[in-house]
């Protein structure tokens, strides 16, 4: 005799009212365990007790429930590949506006600032950000060049970013803390450009 299944409820998938919390919570333990790569959203529902669907509920995907639990102040993995699909001629400049566009906002750049300090010094969140961005940032605008040296493209764009926020938020060289946006863009915009497509 087969068995039947009960329907599918429609609706957000059951959790207590203390699951987002409990959620943010495993996703922060599990991802320090495992890594981000090894860390999935079936694993990190099981530390919290709840069912998977609930963490696609209340996050999205894996990415944005990384970028809550560690408060990734903005989001590349969502805004870049939109501005490599722009016009070509523009994505190195475009690219540096994004981030210190972003980075000008007062709390952006708190938040910013102490994940690169934290980053930095921390054997824990080190390998946290470098898979993030190698799978979300970096992956996605290789994949979108389509050459053989794609990978170490992206990477290099986004050394150059990482240095460049590094150096105006973080240790605010004084000559390039003071520069306008629009002026860093245009400098070192090309030299995005450069890396991604000559």
């Amino acid at each position: 005799m087969s068995e039947t299944k009960a329907p599918r409820r429609r609706g957000r998938p059951r959790g207590g009212s203390d699951s987002r919390e409990r959620i943010i919570a495993a996703a922060v333990e599990e991802f320090g365990d495992r890594g981000y790569d090894a860390a999935t959203v079936r694993s990190i529902a099981a530390r919290a007790g709840v069912d998977s669907a609930l963490v696609h509920h209340y996050f999205g995907t894996k990415a944005d429930l990384f970028a809550e639990a560690v408060g990734v102040p903005i989001r590349p993995d969502v805004d870049v590949p939109g501005i490599i699909a722009g016009p070509r001629d523009e994505v190195g400049e475009r690219l540096v506006r994004y981030v210190l566009d972003a980075f000008e906002q007062p709390e952006v750049r708190r938040r910013g600032v102490m994940l690169i300090r934290t980053a930095l010094g921390s054997t824990l969140t080190t390998p946290l950000l470098r898979g993030f961005l190698t799978r979300e940032l970096i992956g996605r605008i290789a994949r979108t060049l389509g050459v053989d040296d794609a990978e170490l493209r992206a990477s290099l764009v986004a050394s150059q970013i990482a240095g460049l926020l590094i150096a105006r938020y973080v240790l605010r060289l004084p000559a390039l803390a003071a520069a306008p946006v629009d002026d860093i863009a245009g400098r070192v915009g090309p030299t995005v450009q450069r890396y991604l497509f000559d």
